[in-house]
């Protein structure tokens, strides 16, 4: 059996949402899964000679948590990354590697679950349900805790939006050091804050445009982060300034801002890998060949 998955990177929180707003966009990783074969990874472009290459690659780690959980074991079966999501960019690069390890295991195991299922047991794995839901759905999601588990709300993303990836070189944050200098406790006059910024931000991102630069706006997460990574603070600031609606992208210190609907995007030179990928409409997919 011959497996390729392809998965899309993800922007989550956008600004005030944090933990719960996502975008997909439209770099993609994409690994194929040949079984029975001798188990191995191999990884080509980007986390290539830096990505475990073994049992410990996140995608098999996904995977034996999936058989776990739902009962079942994996057959042998070797793994062929072609990486187009940048690592510790904020660009979902784990929640690509997630989804995509519980997708395969749910399709060799036959376990057919459900995408609610899909996505919690994908969520105890990756710790970050907004980047997971939209690797998932694909164009914009609200995902949420209810009493039944972690569930997602698919949004159409308006078709004006462009979004453009600034990602500094040289400058990498790891998600663990960019939770561990947010705060325990918020101010309530925040919390409101971001409250209201976070609906805005939906009304913006799917009907009003002209909306997002001040619906993008944040007082839980962003500044702090910033502190991590220099020049992507520098850029922020700048953008901000002239008017560019802009965010971090997850955790960052990828910048993601949109154009036309305020000041044009700076030149950056060589020391930024500027991308516009567009919103990916369609979430992760697989697709099976004999």
């Amino acid at each position: 059996m011959r497996l390729i998955i392809r998965t899309p990177a993800t922007a989550a929180n956008l600004g005030p949402g944090f933990d719960a707003l996502a975008l997909a966009l439209g770099l993609h990783n994409e690994v194929v899964c040949e079984t029975p074969a001798e188990p191995a990874v191999e990884v080509e472009g980007e986390g290539a000679g830096e990505l475990p290459e073994d049992a410990s690659n996140l995608i098999f780690r996904s995977m034996t948590y999936f058989a776990r959980e739902v009962g079942g074991s994996l057959p042998p079966l070797r793994l062929r990354c072609r990486n187009g999501i940048p690592l510790e960019r904020g660009l979902g690069s784990s929640a690509s590697a997630v989804v995509t390890g519980v997708l395969l295991a749910d399709r060799l195991i036959g376990g057919g679950l459900d995408p609610d299922r899909l996505l919690g047991l994908a969520v105890d794995v990756e710790g970050h349900p907004d980047n997971v839901a939209a690797c998932f759905r694909g164009g914009g999601v609200i995902a949420y805790l209810s009493r039944d588990g972690w569930r997602a709300e698919r949004l159409d993303p308006h078709p004006d939006l462009r979004p453009v990836v600034l990602i500094p070189k040289g400058e990498r944050v790891p998600t663990q050091d960019a939770r561990r200098v947010l705060p325990v406790e918020v101010p309530l006059r925040d919390a409101a804050f971001n409250v209201g910024r976070s609906a805005l931000a939906v009304r913006a991102l799917t009907h009003d445009p002209a909306l997002l630069h001040e619906a993008l706006e944040d007082r839980l997460h962003q500044a702090r982060r910033l502190e991590l990574a220099p020049k992507a603070r520098a850029l922020f600031r700048d953008l901000r300034e002239a008017d560019v609606p802009a965010c971090v992208s997850g955790a960052g210190p990828t910048i993601l801002a949109f154009e036309g609907v305020g000041g044009p995007i700076p030149e950056l030179g060589p020391g930024w890998r500027v991308e516009r990928p567009g919103v990916a409409a369609e979430g992760a997919s697989i697709v099976e060949e004999d």
